[in-house]
């Protein structure tokens, strides 16, 4: 537990500035990530040095493909999400903190960043959960990182807010960042969240000169119609027409155990429409 430094105190209370939620938390209470807590009216990081889940992976994993091909990215991650979506693929740590359990093993920033030297990685990724909510962690990992001449990446769902991108973006090589739906409706209703915050988070780190690769997880019945899958690659070209789209397949997960797996022949669909837009889509998972 450490105190954390992106909030603000608001009529007794404190605003949490972590992420576009921007909850505001009263004594002894969490925000909705569930790791975030109003200790004595100051905001603790419950999850700072514990770690949920440490891997190395090849930095096509994340995914990305046109950033550092063929190289290894040291992987961490903790507990707790910002996100509820019904179809997470790792719901049993990033929903777990919702439930007031915090665990983790116990692991210091410059660890990690030696863990990552001694296995030959060339970037530390924040991924498995949302890196926003543990965004001071990130900080302090990603400055050592960078003094070492390892490059950071972002696997996010993009829901920053701009005081956690101002924060962190200097720091930051690369980001794979969720574009989940086109869908205002499908994000407030399965993910637990609003899509234009994430449609600003893709453009400032565009503008910021960050390397950005985006996924959509195609979910039969949901968010898989010609349309949708229109809107979403007008809007990528909109903002660059090579920035990577990932298109991946789904499989029953979570609280979607029983809806099905993503056709082929919706995911190839999905491709040649992102093709006429995209210079370069990818279909994952598969």
């Amino acid at each position: 537990m450490k105190l954390a430094e992106l909030y603000t105190r608001e009529k007794g209370k404190i605003r949490c500035l972590a992420c576009n939620h921007k909850c505001l938390i009263s004594k002894n209470n969490t925000g909705i990530c569930g790791v975030r807590k109003n200790i004595k009216n100051k905001l603790y990081l419950l999850v700072y040095g514990k770690v949920a889940a440490m891997n190395v992976d090849s930095i096509e994993k994340k995914p990305l493909y046109h950033f550092l091909p063929k190289t290894k990215s040291f992987s961490v991650g903790t507990r707790g999400c910002n996100f509820k979506c019904d179809f997470c693929q790792n719901f049993e740590i990033s929903q777990i903190s919702k439930r007031g359990t915090i665990l983790g093993k116990d692991i210091s920033p410059n660890e990690i960043v030696k863990r990552a030297i001694q296995t030959k990685c060339k970037s530390i990724s924040y991924t498995y959960n949302e890196p926003a909510i543990f965004i001071e962690f990130v900080k302090d990992i990603a400055k050592i990182a960078k003094k070492k001449k390892l490059k950071n990446v972002l696997v996010t769902n993009g829901y920053l807010s701009k005081e956690c991108f101002d924060y962190i973006s200097e720091f930051v090589d690369a980001m794979n960042i969720d574009l989940k739906s086109f869908s205002e409706k499908f994000y407030i209703k399965y993910c637990g969240g609003k899509l234009k915050p994430v449609l600003d988070t893709i453009k400032r780190a565009h503008e910021k000169g960050i390397h950005i690769e985006l996924t959509t997880l195609v979910i039969p019945g949901l968010n898989d119609s010609v349309s949708e899958f229109e809107q979403i690659a007008k809007f990528i070209a909109s903002v660059d027409k090579n920035i990577p789209w990932h298109i991946s397949r789904f499989f029953p997960m979570y609280k979607m155990l029983n809806r099905e797996i993503t056709p082929l022949e919706t995911l190839r669909k999905a491709e040649a429409i992102g093709k006429k837009y995209l210079n370069y889509v990818y279909v994952g998972n598969v």
